[in-house]
């Protein structure tokens, strides 16, 4: 055999396509990191890092119940300070390190998610990297918004005078540079009480990240964020929803409404308590009515009484508490998507996940009013975890941790957030790192 042929086989070698199981490229950072997700229902802290591989390790969990945190907002420093504390104590004890900083999802402040088209003069010289932080920069002077701030700046799409679909500008010579930005912001005297509470806890904050793109960076599959799909996150006191196309994320937006209403209907339809209620919804909860659910008889303790005291009640009364809060959300989340203003950019593709999502019947319903192909999400597999926190309730805490290895962000060694730091919430920050 000549060298031609065996070049020739070597090369063939070589592209052969890698098996099914090969890990995912390896994150841009190892960590260790610490993420931290406050939400109504549950406040829980993961300390993890990247391995060589790419894949995730856990090092350290803990979780507390929800206290003093209403619709994703801190309404009780003192409760919410005495939750984060024994969720982030536990996290620590089992990882054996105590951590300064964590990476934090935003839900607070009425989160707002905007496009902006911006262009910059080149004058036909190669694009530099300073050159694209101008550009972010010129999207969040013109985002700014009295009382709000800005979280995320993520450049989307660029475009070399008339070239576009530009991935990366730099070394690229051009007149004109153009990109499309999304911007999310949120209220600053949220963002305020979010950043005292934590201080409250001798933690900083190294990053706040929207929750839903959390959620999506831990649910969506590659081709998924490609070809188009949305996140509908289900959580306790708020359900958020995140569009992803072309591997970025587009849209983000917030329903006031989630899990603990419906628990609420139920206690008030039953006159039982939230507690019950909630152990009632888990159990027997549906939005899927059937013959059955009349001859088949639920005993409640009720308010008040004693609780050896039961009063039977038919199944179809706690289905007919839970559906109407449950169409109630999807037909917020339908016009969310349709002021949106993005067609079918997100793809026909909805995947659900949060604890509400865990409800019987709830795929089917969100399937019929949506119109579109839904899946349930969890969040993807991390080594040294517990089963009982990959449910999809967890789902933001996951993707916390791939986004502070790296996933999700554009062009990671540019360091777009070093200008806020002159933002009213940096300056706050700061205020606080110094004297608190």
């Amino acid at each position: 055999m000549n060298d031609l042929s065996r070049r020739g086989i070597r090369a063939e070698r070589t592209i052969k396509p890698p098996p099914e199981d090969t890990p995912r490229v390896k994150p841009m950072r190892a960590g260790p990191f610490g993420v931290l997700d406050i939400g109504s229902t549950k406040i829980a802290c993961l300390i993890g890092r990247a391995e060589s591989d790419g894949r995730l390790r856990a090092l350290g969990f803990g979780w507390q119940k929800g206290r003093g945190v209403k619709a994703g907002g801190i309404v009780d420093l003192d409760e919410a300070e005495r939750a984060i504390r024994a969720a982030v104590g536990a996290a620590e004890d089992m990882a054996d390190m105590r951590l300064k900083s964590v990476v934090v999802n935003l839900s607070c402040g009425q989160p707002e998610s905007r496009l902006f088209n911006v262009q910059w003069p080149v004058d036909g010289r190669a694009v530099t990297a300073e050159d694209v932080k101008r550009v972010v920069r010129e999207a969040r002077y013109r985002a700014l918004a009295e009382g709000r701030e800005t979280i995320h700046s993520l450049p989307l799409s660029f475009s070399t005078d008339e070239t576009p679909g530009v991935t990366d500008p730099r070394g690229l010579y051009c007149d004109t540079l153009s990109a499309q930005l999304h911007v999310i912001d949120a209220g600053n005297t949220a963002l305020r009480t979010l950043a005292a509470c934590l201080s409250r806890c001798e933690l900083d904050i190294s990053a706040l990240v929207s929750s839903p793109m959390a959620s999506g960076l831990a649910t969506l599959v590659g081709d998924e964020r490609e070809l188009g799909a949305t996140v509908v996150d289900m959580g306790g006191g708020t359900t958020s929803l995140a569009v992803f196309a072309e591997g970025q994320l587009l849209h983000t937006s917030q329903v006031p409404i989630g899990g603990i209403h419906v628990t609420g209907d139920v206690a008030r339809m039953l006159s039982t308590s939230i507690a019950h209620a909630e152990r009632l919804k888990a159990l027997y909860g549906n939005v899927q009515g059937s013959p059955d659910d009349d001859r088949e008889f639920l005993p409640v303790p009720q308010v008040g009484e004693d609780e050896q005291q039961m009063v039977n009640f038919p199944r179809s009364m706690l289905i007919s508490a839970i559906r109407p809060r449950m169409e109630e959300i999807f037909e917020l989340v339908r016009d969310r998507l349709e002021t949106a203003g993005l067609g079918r950019a997100g793809g026909n593709r909805v995947v659900l996940t949060g604890g509400g999502s865990q409800l019987g019947g709830v795929r089917e319903m969100a399937a019929q009013m949506l119109e579109r192909n839904v899946r349930l999400g969890k969040p993807t597999a991390l080594i040294g975890l517990p089963d009982s926190a990959m449910a999809p309730n967890f789902a933001t805490l996951a993707g916390l941790l791939a986004f502070a290895v790296g996933d999700g962000q554009t062009m990671h060694d540019i360091d777009f957030d070093e200008e806020r730091s002159f933002g009213w919430f940096g300056r706050f920050v700061n205020f606080l790192k110094d004297r608190v």
